[in-house]
């Protein structure tokens, strides 16, 4: 085996972990997240690279001998976050589990360590790949090195090589560093040349060749402002590329023959993840460091497989859209063979046809729903989908950001390629050849095979199963039939409102301009600033180097100090609502005069569904003009109607049968308004006293308490003091006792298990309730009191929409579910069905889960979902 290097960047590596996985923690209270990325890293590059030498290099500390240059030498980077820096230590134990040799030299930076390893590994021919999230060390790619870079998440790599480099900027890697000196670099304080950006310093070196050239060519340059800068600032250039150009000779005392790689027992790796609480890395040392694929067969035809038991399907059709198109291909495998085919196949192949449809024959899958949309789409009715890996991963550990099989894998040992490293992304998106992605389909395909019975196997450990067989898989498949139907939507309503609102808006900026005294642009935070703070004198925040502060919140806190701030406020409101709603609406409308919004399942911790492309959850409905944007969505046929059938105060209901209060639960009970019922108690009082004062200032704590509002935020809510806040909600806790207790226990019960459940079992990790810091803390304590009664209400109606899937199919009504809105269902129905539908829909719902406080559902119907609220 020929020799291989890989130097390793540590502290830019563990930056790139830190923030790219969510914060997580042990037990003991230590964050771990860092770490857990930075092993996912190892391991990868362990698997993909096999290297016989491995060096991990760190910073010593923060002044290096470039300082001595330029004292402002990465100034202004943010003080590293204390959750991370607990971290250091333990990823340098990390290191040295696995047998791998970590480096640091005062007055040095990690750069110049792998700098002069690299010059010395290419003096010798030996193949060296550097792992880096820092573009600077481009510089040192030659015919032997190559940088590899971490982009977003910390196994997705970009692979820097000479080509690469000269595909990018037109010249090689050796004029990086007049690149650096031209156009500084920002995140490590270096200043350059002012005005002039990676585009215009491309252009100069192609030109010129050197930053020395083009300082020797300054009276070629024509572009007034930029020779200007160019000769005012040829000092700054040339220390700059000075202090970007890294050190190859750094008097390091270790060389190739130090860093070579030893076979490395498990011993250590084991105690420091049992340490970490590293469970799935532990289950996959029992078998092996990493989840070996087996040998992977690609068939010549579907006709190969041994179809009569399960098989796993992947399908993708490259885009999020769910366009189909003539290269969407599947993959299938029965756990021996692999075969893939296109679109034009799959329409064309009876038995696959056949086989898809038929609900007997056992498939797992990454995406339901967007198996079944994709297959809709060709006429095939899939049916007999088993599990879904996709939901799994998102059931064991919500926190995670969900996008391909690649990642999903990555986190069980198992390590492919994503998505965006086969096809690009955007406009570099493009399709491999065949061979390439025959065998990319195969493996992903594959991962889906060998990971259902690991994920069935974690989930019937959480006690999960159910709620991944039950609920969230037959609902993906409720969720594809939405997204597939979609929602007729008026464009010629939509226009009307347009120009109603461009009329109130022009009206708005008239109003604007007069009270400002003369025409700016409102859109401009550094015009506003100035119209307002410094020209009408109005209070401001500290001024920063950008201008002053116009938030939403900055602006609310002056309503009452000029006339002028309402008329912003409606502004902004009433521009947004055009732009994003009024005219962006209008562009999703497809063909079929329909709006095909996608439902996420996998986003939200607490359970709860949410809308894309466009987001139907969040049209503004607070404002008059935002709740008419709703008379454009109608039926689809005539004598059609839109009904609506809402949860009323789910949440509340959710919490009155998780503390059993028995005066929260005989006020739902008894049919008590419970907003009246809290404000008797608190302000001790009976039910005739009680003004409507009292009964917003209780609906803002009940409420509140479901969301775990603190004193500030009741006090913002309603415009009093914290004090008095803080004093509203003792009050409450006091009159509504099983409540505190509940508060006090489910968080004990989360700085003991480090995840609290709702009541189907549904978990949410709470990784700072042990935090030291007491911000992240209390932040963490309000979610593990909020999470269950959260979590549970999105449950119910999930439950609910499950329900009503199966038992329409045993009606005669027509009606279609179109829409899931927070706690509200949307339909289309025949206005003769609507006595006898609305009966049937609120027996489903106010009978999804049963609670010892009656759920309650108020419903109505209308031409539009407008007049259905």
């Amino acid at each position: 085996m020929k020799d291989k290097l890989v130097l390793i960047d540590g502290n830019s590596l563990a930056f790139r972990a830190f923030y790219a996985l969510p914060l997580l923690s042990n037990h003991a209270g230590i964050h771990t997240n860092a770490v857990y990325g930075f092993t996912l890293l190892l391991e990868k590059i362990l698997k993909d690279e096999n290297p016989t030498h491995f060096l991990v290099a760190f910073d010593a500390g923060k002044t290096t001998f470039r300082h001595s240059t330029f004292g402002d030498y990465k100034g202004g980077r943010q003080k590293t976050p204390p959750e991370l820096s607990e971290q250091f230590p333990l990823i340098r134990k990390l290191i040295e589990a696995y047998h791998i040799k970590h480096y640091e030299l005062e007055n040095y930076e990690a750069d110049d360590i792998i700098g002069t390893l690299a010059r010395e590994a290419t003096e010798n021919r030996m193949e060296t790949i550097i792992i880096t999230g820092d573009r600077d060390l481009t510089q040192l790619v030659n015919d032997y090195v190559s940088v590899y870079y971490t982009k977003k998440g910390v196994t997705d790599i970009d692979r820097y090589t000479p080509d690469f480099v000269k595909e990018k900027y037109g010249f090689g890697p050796e004029k990086i560093i007049d690149l650096k000196g031209l156009m500084g670099d920002k995140s490590d304080n270096i200043p350059g040349v002012p005005g002039v950006g990676e585009k215009t310093a491309v252009k100069l070196l192609l030109e010129y060749g050197t930053l020395e050239e083009v300082i020797g060519h300054l009276d070629d340059i024509k572009a007034k402002k930029l020779n200007e800068n160019l000769t005012n600032h040829q000092a700054d250039a040339l220390m700059s590329k000075k202090l970007a150009t890294i050190e190859v000779h750094a008097p390091v005392d270790i060389g190739l023959q130090d860093v070579k790689l030893e076979d490395a027992a498990n011993d250590k790796k084991i105690e420091l993840f049992k340490a970490l609480e590293f469970k799935q890395l532990l289950d996959q040392m029992e078998t092996a460091p990493v989840v070996q694929q087996q040998e992977l067969i690609i068939a010549d035809s579907i006709d190969e497989l041994d179809l009569s038991g399960a098989t796993a399907v992947f399908i993708d059709c490259f885009k999020d859209n769910y366009l189909v198109n003539e290269v969407l291909p599947l993959a299938m495998t029965d756990g021996e063979k692999t075969a893939v085919v296109t679109a034009e196949e799959i329409k064309n192949h009876a038995q696959l046809t056949a086989y898809l449809a038929d609900a007997d024959k056992k498939k797992y899958v990454f995406d339901a729903k967007k198996n079944v949309v994709l297959m809709k789409r060709l006429g095939i009715d899939m049916q007999g989908i088993d599990f879904d890996v996709m939901l799994a991963s998102y059931l064991l550990d919500p926190s995670r950001t969900i996008v391909d099989v690649a990642e999903t894998a990555g986190l069980h040992g198992m390590i492919l390629p994503s998505n965006e490293q086969i096809f690009g992304k955007g406009a570099k998106m493009a399709i491999p050849e065949e061979t390439e992605l025959k065998d990319y389909f195969g493996r992903q395909v594959q991962a889906i095979y060998q990971l259902t019975d690991k994920m069935k196997d974690e989930l019937r450990q959480n006690e999960q199963l159910k709620l991944h067989d039950e609920l969230e898989l037959p609902l993906s498949l409720v969720l594809a039939g939405m997204e597939y139907q979609g929602i007729t939507v008026d464009r010629n309503a939509l226009i009307e409102m347009q120009d109603e609102l461009k009329t109130r808006i022009d009206e708005l900026m008239a109003t604007i301009y007069g009270l400002a005294g003369h025409e700016f642009n409102i859109n401009s935070p550094k015009q506003l600033g100035v119209i307002l703070f410094e020209e009408l004198k109005l209070p401001a925040a500290k001024k920063t180097k950008t201008g002053y502060s116009t938030a939403v919140d900055v602006l609310e806190g002056l309503r009452d100090k000029h006339e002028i701030i309402p008329a912003i406020l409606d502004y902004r409101q009433l521009a947004k609502l055009q732009s994003t709603y009024v005219e962006g609406l209008q562009k999703m409308i497809d063909e079929d005069g329909k709006i095909h919004t996608r439902f996420n399942q996998v986003l939200a911790q607490t359970g709860r569904l949410s809308s894309v492309e466009p987001n139907l959850q969040n049209i503004p409905i607070r404002l008059d003009e935002g709740r008419k944007i709703r008379k454009a969505f109608t039926a689809s046929e005539p004598g059609w109607v839109i009904f609506a059938a809402d949860y009323s105060q789910i949440e509340l209901r959710v919490l009155a049968h998780i503390t059993e209060d028995k005066s929260m639960m005989d006020a739902f009970n008894h049919g008590i308004d419970i907003h009246t019922k809290t404000a008797m108690e608190v302000f001790d009082v009976d039910n005739n006293a009680v003004d409507a004062n009292m009964r917003r200032q209780a609906k803002a704590v009940n409420f509140g308490i479901v969301y775990g509002i603190s004193d500030y935020g009741l006090s913002q809510s309603l415009g009093i003091s914290r004090p008095a806040a803080a004093r509203f909600i003792e009050d409450y806790l006091e009159s509504f006792p099983n409540v505190k207790q509940y508060m006090d226990d489910v968080i004990q019960q989360a700085k003991r298990d480090g995840y609290v459940s709702t009541l189907l079992n549904r978990r949410r990790y709470i990784p700072d309730i042990n935090a030291r810091n007491f911000n992240a803390r209390g932040f963490a304590e309000r979610t593990a009191m909020n999470t269950p009664i959260q979590g549970s209400a999105a449950d119910i109606i999930k439950l609910a929409m499950v329900n009503y899937a199966r038992e329409i199919r045993k009606t005669d009504f027509k009606a279609k579910l179109l829409l899931q809105v927070h706690d509200e269902l949307i339909f289309e129905v025949p206005e003769e069905e609507i006595e006898a539908f609305s009966l049937f829909v609120k027996d489903m719902m106010e009978n999804a889960m049963e609670l010892n406080v009656p759920l309650l559902v108020e419903s109505n119907y209308g031409a539009s979902w407008y007049e259905a609220k």
